[in-house]
């Protein structure tokens, strides 16, 4: 293979390559029981509206009666934004259930 054509190959490689969606993300079911949910009420300790997740913070009980912080992992900050919420849609002192 001559060089010219060696360079269209490869230019034309890196073309696909990069507008091949990347579907390799976090595993919902390697993280997570869908059958085995729960609920948790208590109060918002903090958000952080930061990429790639924003995060939120609920003190709460657990199924004991003990008083534990759960860490909530959220959308992108984007996609909550095209759903509704904005960073200041919840505040630490609200009540969440």
């Amino acid at each position: 293979m001559n060089r010219p054509s060696l360079f269209v190959v490869a230019a034309a490689s890196a073309l696909v390559a990069a507008a091949v969606p990347n579907y390799a993300h976090h595993s919902f079911a390697a993280e997570f029981d869908r059958d085995k949910t729960i609920t948790v009420t208590g109060t918002v300790q903090k958000v952080e509206w930061t990429n790639p997740h924003a995060r939120l913070y609920v003190e709460g009980k657990d199924e004991t009666g003990k008083m534990q912080t759960w860490d909530f992992e959220l959308g992108p900050p984007n996609g909550l934004m095209r759903n509704g919420w904005n960073r200041n849609s919840l505040k630490p002192g609200h009540e969440v259930t």
